[in-house]
Formats: structure tokens, C-alpha cells, sequence
């Protein structure tokens, strides 16, 4: 039923032109990402999520994004009600940024 519902949000919005650009940028940054990893370039998502997911404790996580311009993660946390951002520079695997 999730997926149902999930399924026809998703095409609600691409029809209206919300969703497109978004989706767009998303596979790109995947593809860019997969790119600069086998080239060595860049960490593996587990491996940054590795470093940076204990010293959340208490926190859920969300889940990750990646910025290809930047060869950032973004990684999603939310706890009491707070969402955090902890952005990880993809190369080093150094937090550059946290932000709620």
C-alpha cells in the first residue's frame, strides 16, 4: 500500500513539473558519484557512514544525499524532533559542516 501511495505521489509530481528537476539532479550526483569512486577519487558512502554514524549516538539516521559539485555527503540525522545535517567532504571523509 506504501509504495501504491508512494507510486502516485511520485507521478503526481513529476506530471506537474515539481518533481522533475530534483530527480534529475539526483541521478546525476549517483552517476557522478559512482564515477569518482571507481576512479578513486572519492570514499565509499559506507566507509564515510562508518566514521561518521557513531558519533551520532542517539540520533536516526535518514539517510544520505551526495552534491557532486561540491564532493559532498550529506548525511540526514533527526533526533527530539530536530533534524541535523553533517556534510563530509567525499574525498577525505572530513566533516566540513554541521547544521540543524
Amino acid at each position: 500500500m506504501r509504495k501504491l501511495i508512494a507510486s502516485c505521489l511520485a507521478a503526481t509530481l513529476v506530471a506537474s513539473g515539481l518533481a522533475a528537476p530534483a530527480l534529475a539532479q539526483s541521478r546525476n550526483d549517483q552517476g557522478e558519484v559512482r564515477r569518482e569512486m571507481r576512479a578513486g577519487n572519492v570514499l565509499p558512502l559506507r566507509e564515510i557512514e562508518r566514521r561518521v554514524l557513531p558519533r551520532m549516538k542517539g540520533s536516526e539516521y535518514l539517510g544520505p544525499a551526495y552534491d557532486s559539485t561540491a564532493m559532498i555527503y550529506r548525511l540526514k540525522f533527526i533526533r527530539d524532533g530536530r533534524v541535523t545535517f553533517i556534510d563530509v567532504d567525499a574525498r577525505t571523509g572530513r566533516v566540513v559542516r554541521r547544521s540543524r
